[in-house]
């Protein structure tokens, strides 16, 4: 599998923190030991901040709709080998990001 089988665009709904309302955002995506990663450089973000104050969240891809639970990243290894995967060949692979990992629930 290539690092282009792993990346794709999806649909990322999320429960607003402040408001409760889904918050929906199309994101670059990147496919990795079976769980599914979305980062940015900061976390800033709407989208990052609802996950992490709300962990259950719904992705769109493929024409399929999955619920799972989202995750920080903490480890810095996994965070650039994230980036990587989603910037392949390109120089903003090597900037440092934050990022979500999503766990799937079962279908």
């Amino acid at each position: 599998m290539t690092s282009e089988d792993n990346l794709f665009h999806a649909i990322l709904s999320t429960k607003g923190r402040k408001t409760g309302k889904r918050h929906s955002v199309t994101l670059r995506a990147v496919k990795y030991n079976e769980k599914i990663y979305f980062s940015r450089h900061r976390p800033d973000g709407d989208w990052f901040k609802n996950a992490i104050a709300n962990p259950d969240v719904t992705i769109e891809y493929n024409n399929s709709t999955y619920t799972g639970k989202a995750n920080l990243v903490k480890d810095e290894k996994l965070e650039r080998k994230i980036s990587q995967l989603k910037y392949p060949g390109e120089k903003r692979a090597d900037e440092k990001r934050v990022a979500i990992e999503i766990t799937l629930y079962e279908q």
